[in-house]
């Protein structure tokens, strides 16, 4: 008993912060437990500044073919699945000193639903969330409570202009945010670099020579009263069937504080046959 109460205060403690788990599934994320932090270090990769690359300009043939070149590798790599299913490692911290780290569980049925399953201590269940295209549903398994929130609530607590899709493609490992037009692009022996003016987001993105996997991928608001920069990286690509997945990201978001979130993908399956059980028990409180 004293167990479960004392992880009810963590978790009362942290109210502030629960809906930033779905955050931490991506930069998805909500603390809880503060445990001992295994954090096992996910590659760097170095930025290349815009001010290195090559200007693109509209007569400069080599230029058009390369960048179109680049986008058939994109769109060669992007990972079109029908469902898909696999256990996380989430390691957080930010710029207050809070450091958490948990597992969870995440199923998503391409397009219509997402399913995750948060552990807390000892294995308890301590969330279950529930992601449509229109609704969030959060049931918090410890306080009895459940929450119903619209999908625009996840632009809320990122302030990102963030949806059901960029959710999606953000936990398969699938680029975001490539509308806008090319700014620069330079190939060299090692990496290609392009960047993208978007409506929302200067968009920096480092590929790896070979198979063009993305290393690394910078998001810098255009609006610079905002100061918002998403960094995200990713490591230790493995075959899955399917496609190549990056088992290993790194998130990093900063705007008026700084968050780092690090996530290991385990026993990661494609086109699997799933189930996504969400009851609601009678004694549950609307929240």
């Amino acid at each position: 008993m004293k167990v479960v109460l004392d992880i009810r205060v963590k978790i009362k403690r942290t109210e502030i912060l629960k809906m930033r788990i779905i955050l931490a599934i991506i930069a998805i994320s909500t603390l809880f437990f503060t445990s001992c932090r295994s954090t096992r270090k996910i590659t760097e990769v170095v930025a290349v500044k815009d001010s290195t690359n090559m200007l693109i300009k509209p007569a400069a043939d080599d230029s058009v073919r390369l960048v179109a070149e680049a986008f058939e590798n994109i769109r060669k790599n992007h990972i079109d699945f029908n469902s898909f299913s696999a256990k996380m490692k989430v390691d957080y911290d930010d710029s207050k000193g809070r450091k958490y780290d948990f597992n969870s569980f995440v199923r998503i049925q391409k397009d219509s639903l997402m399913w995750v399953s948060i552990i807390a201590a000892l294995g308890i269940e301590a969330f279950r969330v529930k992601i449509t295209p229109d609704t969030i549903m959060i049931l918090d398994k410890l306080n009895k409570t459940i929450e119903i929130k619209p999908i625009a609530y996840l632009q809320e607590i990122t302030q990102l202009p963030f949806d059901f899709n960029t959710l999606q493609n953000l936990i398969i490992g699938n680029p975001v945010y490539l509308d806008g037009s090319v700014t620069s692009f330079k190939k060299s022996d090692e990496i290609t670099t392009m960047s993208i003016a978007g409506n929302f987001f200067k968009h920096l993105m480092t590929f790896r020579k070979g198979d063009f996997a993305l290393m690394y991928s910078k998001l810098d608001d255009v609006d610079l009263s905002k100061s918002r920069t998403a960094n995200l990286a990713y490591d230790d690509y493995q075959m899955n069937g399917l496609a190549r997945f990056a088992n290993l990201r790194r998130i990093s978001i900063a705007e008026k504080n700084h968050i780092d979130v690090d996530l290991e993908f385990k026993q990661v399956e494609f086109n699997k046959s799933l189930t996504f059980p969400f009851s609601i028990p009678k004694n549950y409180k609307m929240k």
